[in-house]
């Protein structure tokens, strides 16, 4: 709407007393009534004896009528019998349907609430959002053709030399990221080559395969595998809340539900071997046998991120040991000393201490604050019993982030999150991962608990602590973005440094030297790749939901555009970058599985006009797998 004080359309005169417009005053009249009424109107102020103007203009008017009806040559035969004669070089006569013609009958006109309301008026064109989300989903199926062509059934594509490689321990696992995102995208040809391949495949694979982290195994595998299964009806109570149409292709849920239980009894062994609450960080399959890193450390977000899987698969499968593994670490957890809520990234499963002083959002650390608001969130029943703890962890976390991390660059005061990389006593360093981009994402869920801002405002739930992180959601959203934005080629690097006051931190910007924010944005030579993450469009996504301002939209738009226009391989995938500050950018010959599972679901979701998969209904797993909201769960495992 415009900000403009134009004059209106009609005249204050035309508004009747109840301050509404009266539609009656503008509909059309026919020209004759409007004569007749004028001259009937006009006529008394020229009488002249007993004959009047006005009888004298009503006799000429129907001597008039008569002489026209009476000269039949003037009426064109096939009107009068509803036929049409087309004549080109014959000119019809005028008539009397040519002077007194009624003016067109104007369709009803819908107040803009009413035109909402009527979805039959919005689907005559598809919007265009459809557009771009259709844009999205042939960049998937893009994605998917060179992975299949060249790779299927090995972990990740190779783009640029036409192969695939091993990296996460061999168990295919693009093909199962990307499973349920062709299932919310009605991708009907991938759902049917990623579950034919996971049918006849991956349970061999799990019985034959050696070493692979726990962590990323239960993320993009177990979670993708219970995920599809959910999505696919196998979890009959609460599957219809995902608002993808019944038509669209799924996945066979009983092989899932086996296949996801066969690996998680092998995973469960990190847990039952480890001498303390926290799991040893790999596992070796084919053996059930788990062992710690070399250097005896688990990563805390590694650790911590495991939950939201084992409890869906205790829900589903009926068996109550899978959640209670998960939940010892959550619960170990609480009772450990922490720097305003704030945890260093390394834990000792030996010990189950901490293991330094590094506190940061980004790598190691992220989604341990992700999962205790999620992790509360999907339980709804203990909420406000045994899981309070997680949700007075996350609160306190948060407070501690406001206190200790958060800074504004200069000269144009852009929000970031930075580190302490010895602690709360150390240094203050200005660092951001594009990791961290998950942040206002949580943050605004945190804040809302999934519904939108205005009904969180008119239901009054909103405490001053939640806007204040929803501001600061939007803040650093803002922030994340411009980490693109700052680029010649429009992608983010992974790692950004920003320019404080009182800091000698220095350095190459992102060469687009137009951007406002050239001189707030320091990007280091070794942090300029681009991996093709999703933690900004993410939040997002988040908050488009959330806040319902469009300008989300916009801005994963562009950051769509600029994937498309530098890392699109015409043999079909997408390859990262080496450089996102050099024009042509150079390649590296490499398609994360999260590109799939991750990045373009997000975005697809972003431009989505259902209200697919509801914030409310449901929580993503830290690798964007979306599983329900379980609000009527019998376990006993929760007891702290």
């Amino acid at each position: 709407m415009s900000g403009g004080s134009g004059p209106l359309p009609y005249s204050m005169r035309d508004v009747g007393t109840g301050g509404a417009y009266n539609n009656a005053k503008f509909r059309h009249r026919s020209r004759l009534k409007m004569v007749i009424q004028s001259l009937a109107t006009n006529s008394s102020k020229y009488r002249c004896g007993k004959f009047t103007v006005g009888k004298f203009l009503s006799l000429l008017m129907v001597s008039g009528l008569l002489y026209l009806f009476l000269h039949k040559d003037g009426v064109v035969p096939g009107e009068v019998h509803g036929k049409d004669v087309h004549n080109n070089n014959a000119r019809r006569a005028p008539n009397v349907s040519t002077f007194w013609r009624k003016p067109p009958r104007l369709p009803p006109r819908l107040p803009p609430n009413e035109i909402y309301k009527n979805n039959s008026l919005l689907q005559q064109s598809p919007s265009e959002w459809t557009s771009r989300q259709t844009k999205v989903k042939e960049a998937f199926e893009h994605a998917w053709s060179g992975y299949r062509d060249y790779a299927m059934g090995y972990d990740e594509l190779m783009p640029l030399s036409h192969r695939g490689t091993d990296g996460l321990g061999g168990l295919g696992a693009t093909i199962v990221d990307a499973l349920d995102t062709a299932i919310i995208m009605g991708s009907d040809d991938v759902v049917s080559e990623a579950s034919k391949w996971i049918e006849e495949n991956l349970m061999k694979r799990i019985s034959e395969k050696g070493q692979v982290n726990l962590f990323e195994t239960t993320i993009r595998v177990l979670g993708g595998l219970l995920s599809a299964y959910h999505l696919s009806g196998g979890d009959h109570a609460g599957s219809g809340d995902s608002g993808i149409p019944a038509s669209y292709k799924k996945a066979n849920p009983e092989r899932l539900l086996e296949v996801s239980k066969d690996l998680a009894d092998r995973l469960l062994l990190a847990f039952t071997s480890s001498p303390t609450a926290i799991p040893l960080s790999d596992v070796i399959l084919r053996d059930r046998t788990a062992h710690a890193a070399p250097d005896g450390l688990s990563s805390t977000s590694e650790a911590t991120t495991l939950q939201l899987e084992f409890s869906y698969l205790s829900r589903v499968s009926g068996d109550p040991k899978y959640d209670r593994e998960a939940m010892k670490v959550l619960q170990h957890m609480k009772t450990l000393p922490k720097v305003e809520g704030l945890v260093p990234i390394y834990i000792n499963p030996s010990s189950g201490q901490f293991s330094g002083e590094n506190i940061r959002l980004g790598s190691r650390g992220d989604s341990y604050y992700e999962y205790l608001l999620k992790v509360w969130i999907q339980q709804e029943e203990y909420r406000n019993s045994s899981l309070k703890y997680l949700y007075e962890m996350y609160t306190e976390a948060m407070k501690g982030v406001k206190h200790l991390l958060v800074r504004k660059t200069v000269p144009n005061e852009l929000v970031f999150v930075g580190e302490l990389p010895f602690g709360r006593n150390g240094d203050f360093s200005p660092k951001m991962d594009h990791l961290v981009c998950f942040l206002p994402g949580t943050l605004a869920l945190g804040a809302t608990k999934g519904i939108t801002k205005k009904k969180a405002l008119e239901s009054n739930s909103l405490t001053d602590d939640d806007i204040e992180n929803l501001q600061l959601a939007e803040d650093l959203a803002k922030t994340c973005v411009e980490m693109y934005f700052v680029t010649s080629t429009g992608l983010a690097p992974e790692i950004a440094y920003f320019h404080i006051e009182g800091n000698p931190e220095g350095g190459p910007g992102g060469g687009n030297k137009s951007n406002k924010y050239v001189n707030d944005i320091i990007i280091k030579p070794l942090d300029r790749h681009n991996l093709l993450r999703p933690e900004t469009v993410e939040s997002l996504f988040v908050l488009h939901r959330i806040t319902e301002d469009p300008k989300y939209r916009e801005w994963g738009w562009q950051i769509f555009q600029a994937f498309e226009k530098y890392t699109k391989v015409d043999s079909g995938g997408y390859s990262s970058l080496d450089d996102v500050t050099s024009l042509p950018p150079h390649r590296r010959d490499k398609m994360e599985t999260f590109f799939l599972g991750e990045t373009l679901k997000y975005l697809y979701l972003l431009f989505d006009e259902s209200n697919t998969l509801p914030l409310d209904k449901y929580v993503f797993n830290t690798e964007a797998h979306p599983l329900p909201v379980m609000r009527s769960v019998e376990q006993a495992s929760h007891s702290v």
